[in-house]
């Protein structure tokens, strides 16, 4: 008899939204089917599928040690979410030896669901960063008698849904700041900003109004702007490596000495993001909005206001309680946003962190050149079919 071989051996998600997109939430249950093509018929000993959750973060550094040498230090560390194996065929023992318990498969395609929870306790969203991620996957593996067995990963999406309908979040953030430039032993007048936004909590898509007003009374021309960053923060064995990215900004109109401006309402729009990450013990992603005061030959005057990113937005939509199927379609709804052109650049981190802030080792900006990098990742494999390529198998 002449064994047949395996075509293809695919994973097909069911999905709990109308837009075919596998995106699930903490408790939902994750079903789907492992579909398998042979031709001519196959002995098999297993069919089998590993579902795993789990946050990484990875990165070295370079030190030291004397005149002449110098080694690398390792920074790693793991959060494991949950670990699921099911064996849909088969049995468990792995014996090439043994010629019982084979089980036969006839020629064509066959479906085998699988199916299994995911944890009540609250799940990082997927994310893919600079020095670590959060990933979510389903791998299956086919074993037969005196042959390598037939491997194939298909990531999924996990939201941790933020609702962006709770008090501490709707709750306005605002701030006022003063700076009186110096030349020798002359001092002009001060410049002063204000600024206020509605409330702490947007999602994806939202424009911020932005409400301030900008008083130059200093001898120099100056120029008010705002921008959106977001902060990626990365822990292992007591350390922490941070990147800043640039993720949106603006320009006011250049104001001379004793003008002052007002924003009744300026509007910066949040382009297509990770929402934030505040649970995960490894991985912090959080977001702020930056006015402030572009000061030639001096140091800027600024205003930080925290924002958090969620993934329910004002009502109607909802609170946490809604199923992710019913809050999908608002999901896909940030992929129709066209990613912002590259922005003009704001002041470095380094200009507004303060020497104090310096010598207590905090890290430095890392401007992002192609802000589309930090939109790749499982969380944004759906993107695939509106802008991008299939994202990468990861092993």
């Amino acid at each position: 008899m002449v064994l047949g071989k395996v075509k293809s051996l695919t994973i097909s998600f069911d999905c709990l939204n109308d837009s075919n997109v596998p995106v699930y939430s903490s408790g939902d249950t994750v079903s789907g089917r492992v579909n398998l093509e042979v031709t001519g018929e196959i002995r098999v000993k297993s069919l089998k599928i590993h579902a795993r959750g789990h946050a990484k973060v990875r990165w070295t550094e370079s030190r030291n040690a004397g005149s002449n040498t110098a080694y690398t230090q390792n920074y790693t560390e793991e959060v494991e979410y949950f670990n699921h194996k099911d064996i849909l065929i088969g049995h468990e023992r792995d014996d090439d030896n043994s010629e019982e318990g084979f089980n036969t498969i006839h020629s064509g395609r066959h479906e085998y669901a699988f199916s299994f929870e995911l944890p009540q306790t609250p799940l990082a969203t997927s994310f893919e960063g600079r020095h670590g991620s959060v990933r979510y996957w389903v791998k299956a593996e086919l074993h037969r008698p005196w042959l390598l067995p037939v491997k194939l990963k298909k990531e999924f999406t996990v939201f941790e849904h933020i609702d962006i309908n709770t008090p501490s979040l709707l709750s306005p953030q605002a701030g006022t700041k003063e700076k009186t430039l110096c030349c020798w032993f002359c001092t002009s007048g001060p410049i002063s900003l204000s600024a206020k936004i509605e409330r702490k909590g947007y999602t994806p898509g939202e424009s911020i109004q932005i409400f301030a007003e900008i008083e130059n009374c200093s001898s120099r021309m100056v120029v008010p702007k705002a921008a959106i960053y977001q902060t990626q923060a990365f822990y292992a064995k007591g350390k922490m490596k941070e990147v800043k990215q640039l993720v949106a900004n603006l320009r006011g109109e250049s104001l001379s000495s004793g003008k002052t401006e007002t924003w009744n309402g300026k509007l910066l729009k949040i382009p297509p993001v990770s929402p934030s990450i505040l649970d995960c013990s490894i991985i912090r992603v959080e977001y702020s909005l930056m006015v402030y005061v572009d000061i030639p030959g001096a140091m800027d005057l600024f205003l930080n206001l925290p924002l958090v990113i969620g993934t329910i937005p004002l009502h109607p939509f909802g609170s946490r309680t809604s199923s992710v199927s019913s809050q999908c379609s608002m999901n896909m709804n940030w992929l129709g946003l066209s990613l912002p052109e590259r922005p003009e650049a704001p002041p470095s981190y380094a200009e507004v962190v303060t020497e104090e802030q310096r010598r207590n080792n905090l890290a430095p900006v890392s401007a992002c050149d192609d802000f589309e990098r930090a939109l790749q990742g499982p969380l944004f494999a759906y993107i695939q079919e509106f802008r991008f390529l299939p994202p990468p198998l990861y092993s």
